[in-house]
């Protein structure tokens, strides 16, 4: 197993490590409701719908009165 020939310095790895930033997520908008959401991520609606790729997996519950 190798090992390091001297100790790496704190400053030195994060002088490495400050490239590594963390990007803003993906936003797309649905072609069907006007949505915006996460890509590949389901998603509801003003009225309770969830949807996902343009499609209604699980509508809205309607209370009963």
């Amino acid at each position: 197993m190798a090992h390091p020939k001297s100790k790496i310095s704190k400053q030195r790895k994060r002088k490495r490590r400050t490239h590594y930033k963390a990007e803003l997520p993906t936003i797309s908008t649905c072609s069907t409701t006007g949505e915006s959401h996460l890509r590949h991520r389901a998603y509801y609606d003003d009225e309770g719908n969830m949807y996902y790729r343009g499609k209604v997996l699980i509508p809205a519950e309607e209370d009963e009165e």
